[in-house]
């Protein structure tokens, strides 16, 4: 049922054993895959690529609660303008991200740029903290999301019993997994469908909102820098916030090997993705303030409700159901991705064979999909999911930053290698930056959530060791690995 896939493998499947300097072979090397080898299918279109990139970065957040950039900036006009600098600012990573993708075409994503960039160790670091901690806990999180809001239409006048959400958010997860289990085309289409109710739920927002500033509700936006100041600490944490719900634009590269035409469809699908992603947002905030004042989003728990429940009436019980299918979508994208990382990894050698293997009629990595679902249940009836994001989202910052800085190192590094998308380095720079000081904030202001996470981070140098770098291992434990 599960064979190996047909791509040229490093002996013993250990980069200490094998290339040492941590370059991966490339998919169009000369290797050709064996005759009769099960290798995953080219089946992800320039429009399945945006539907991937805007279907898991559109999730809960800008229905449920934007308030945190308000909060942390003081003023209607300055919150506008964070979502948009935001935007720009992940619209700069996403092209960098663009240059690996064309450039390196393998997929595996973070993992994969920093394997080529900085070896082995940070590379297995990386898929370490993600395949225990980061995805189990943030699939859980937008799942819970996404169980909260299937089931409010059925709870108006009452409190969602908490075992409820998390039995129909258990199903929605299962649900998920059998789904990039089966079929990579199904999984796909289902992708496009998501992202097409995610952008009617914002049009749903957007048009009325627009109506309303037609008809002259302004008053919200009159003096709009003018309020509480925002803090030294409070900008910075704004940014951090408006990052945070644009992070997604990097999850078309950790499918890099099944997009058809990369060269092209992967640039072209993260900039027109990004563009709608950066409109949709500011317009929607704009139209949150046509109807509701700072003060009153600041102490509304979901913000499209309120709004949708004092312009349409009956039609408001439309919109839970939009973001329950908009957090669906979430999940789906992100285990479509970051499964492709678990088999990378795993075909190089730092996880378990299994996870490299690829189902033979079905040319889904099987193995990789499913072992995050364990993992997610344990996280969403056991962990304290809130606390664990806290204490690993300065990871995925630093990590992205690192591999936006290996761009710039690659370039000194490898100036012959093929580029057929090249950014200025201006950009790689600044956004490295920018994502370095945000880790850098994250330590300042919060030292003792930071640093538990860094703690976790860090339990990957041992494991490296213990895992890759050991040669003499007993029999079953070579075993267990699957080696």
């Amino acid at each position: 049922m599960l064979r190996k896939a047909a791509v040229p493998a490093v002996s013993n499947g250990s980069y200490l054993q094998g290339q040492a300097n941590g370059r991966l072979p490339s998919m169009d090397s000369g290797h050709p895959a064996q005759e009769g080898k099960v290798v995953l299918k080219k089946k992800v279109t320039l429009l399945r690529g945006i539907s991937i990139i805007i279907g898991t970065i559109i999730g809960a957040g800008i229905f449920i609660s934007p308030k945190g950039i308000l909060k942390n900036t003081g003023s209607v006009g300055m919150s506008l303008t964070v979502w948009t600098v935001c935007g720009i600012l992940s619209l700069f990573g996403a092209l960098c991200y663009a240059e690996l993708g064309t450039c390196i075409k393998k997929s595996g994503g973070h993992y994969t740029y920093i394997l080529e960039a900085f070896g082995p160790l940070p590379a297995f670091v990386r898929v370490w903290v993600e395949l225990l901690i980061i995805r189990p806990a943030a699939t859980a999180v937008i799942s819970l999301a996404f169980g909260r809001y299937i089931l409010e239409p059925f709870f108006m006048q009452c409190e969602i019993p908490e075992l409820a959400i998390k039995l129909i958010t258990a199903v929605g997860i299962t649900l998920v997994m059998v789904l990039n289990s089966t079929s990579v085309s199904w999984s796909a289409r289902i992708q496009i469908f998501l992202t097409f109710c995610k952008l009617v739920a914002i049009l749903i927002i957007i048009v009325p909102g627009v109506i309303q500033l037609i008809k002259g509700e302004t008053r919200h936006f009159k003096n709009a820098f003018a309020g509480n100041d925002a803090s030294i600490m409070g900008l910075p944490l704004a940014f951090y916030s408006g990052m945070y719900a644009y992070s997604g634009w990097f999850y078309l590269n950790f499918v890099t090997e099944e997009v058809e035409n990369p060269e092209k469809n992967i640039p072209l699908a993260i900039c027109i993705s990004m563009i709608i992603v950066t409109v949709g947002y500011v317009l929607t905030n704009v139209a949150y303030f046509t109807t509701i004042s700072a003060g009153e989003l600041l102490l509304s728990k979901a913000v499209a409700v309120t709004f949708a429940e004092r312009l349409m009436g009956n039609f408001s019980l439309a919109v839970p159901v939009f973001v329950a299918l908009s957090c669906f979508g979430s999940m789906n994208g992100g285990i479509f991705a970051v499964s492709r990382m678990f088999f990378v990894a795993s075909r190089e050698g730092h996880l378990p064979e299994i996870l490299s293997m690829i189902h033979v009629r079905k040319h889904t990595p099987l193995p990789a999909v499913i072992v995050l679902h364990p993992l997610t249940m344990i996280m969403l009836f056991n962990g304290d999911l809130y606390s664990l994001l806290n204490f690993l989202s300065f990871a995925r910052w630093l990590f992205i930053g690192l591999v936006v800085a290996g761009l710039i190192y690659l370039r000194y590094k490898r100036p012959d290698m093929p580029r057929p998308f090249k950014v200025p380095l201006f950009i790689p720079a600044l956004f490295s930056f920018t994502c370095l000081f945000m880790v850098a904030l994250s330590l300042y202001s919060d030292p003792v959530n930071t640093g538990i996470g860094f703690a976790i981070t860090l339990t990957g140098v041992p494991a490296y060791y213990l895992f890759i770098v050991w040669d003499k291992k007993p029999k079953w434990f070579r075993k267990l690995l699957g080696k």
